[in-house]
């Protein structure tokens, strides 16, 4: 069982606030991304193109529940994971700290530079990542414990901020 669960759209900084938050808790850093591409020998664009979203969906949700049962430290989820109700409601039943990294556009579009690693985001980006968090933005806010805005942060501090408040929480 991971001690942290970050969740959030592209840009808000889960793979990096995740391993500053991993360093400080003095713990490790797993991301279900990257999992997925160890796992499948693809980039995350590769799998979206040659296999499509669904496909993606299912490796993403079987993974997400490997990674809940296997990692014992922080784990950053990619932003479309809670979409499925079985991981959902895993992440719920964890009891893990559930973070939720809020950002607005403004500062997560040149953090994520709206580029082919991210297929969601390849027409019409800035409309794309509106639409995502209008869907996602409920779902984020329900399953966390607390959020943090990442706005105009060092990824250092944010971090700080989460291992004081989960500290404070147990």
């Amino acid at each position: 069982m991971p001690v942290a669960i970050l969740i959030g759209p592209p840009g808000s900084g889960k793979s990096t606030v995740g391993k500053a938050l991993a360093k400080e808790l003095g713990s490790t850093f797993s991301d279900t991304d990257t999992l997925i591409e160890i796992k499948s020998g693809k980039k995350i664009s590769e799998i979206f193109v040659d296999e499509g979203e669904p496909a993606f969906r299912l490796m993403e949700a079987e993974t997400v529940l490997e990674a809940l049962h296997r990692e014992k430290g922080v784990l950053a989820l990619g932003g479309g994971a809670i979409l499925d109700a079985n991981s959902r409601a895993a992440i719920a039943e964890d009891g893990a700290s559930v973070i939720f990294l809020d950002v607005s556009i403004s500062q997560a579009a040149p953090r994520v530079g709206f580029n082919k690693e991210r297929p969601l985001l390849l027409v019409n980006p800035r409309q794309q990542w509106l639409a995502l968090m209008e869907k996602r933005r409920p779902i984020y806010e329900e399953l966390a414990d607390f959020t943090f805005q990442t706005d105009n942060k060092k990824p250092a501090i944010v971090a700080k901020e989460i291992a004081q408040r989960i500290s404070t929480h147990e």
